[in-house]
């Protein structure tokens, strides 16, 4: 791994600000859909969220580790578009406005524009 990227693997602060909306056609209870449906829940007819752990309000079910210390997501070959598209450039140092804020918010010293 590279320093850039145990960054990304050392913040989460993404998976503890926003929540993930996704729509449902990427459920694996879709044809060709992978997100763990049961980590999920109903959001629209045609959308679904990703649920809270039960014990952090706020923090994504899917996220395991501590904070700005070390993280991982547990479902991340499965994890939802919005999760892989989210601040592209991070993995390689570079962050946007939404992945600084994040950061921001729990202490993180944000990454910075390239």
């Amino acid at each position: 791994m590279t320093e850039s990227a145990s960054a990304c693997c050392a913040c989460g602060a993404c998976c503890v600000t926003y929540r993930v909306t996704l729509p449902r056609i990427e459920l694996d209870t879709a044809p060709g859909g992978r997100v763990p449906a049961g980590l999920t829940e109903p959001y629209t007819p045609t959308t679904a969220c990703m649920r809270e752990h039960p014990d952090i309000p706020g923090r994504c079910i899917a996220l395991a580790g501590e904070v700005g210390v070390a993280v991982t997501c547990t479902i991340y070959p499965q994890r939802p578009s919005a999760c892989s598209e989210f601040a592209p450039l991070s993995a390689i140092g570079i962050g946007d406005e939404a992945c600084d804020e994040a950061r921001r918010r729990h202490c993180i010293s944000p990454l910075g524009g390239g």
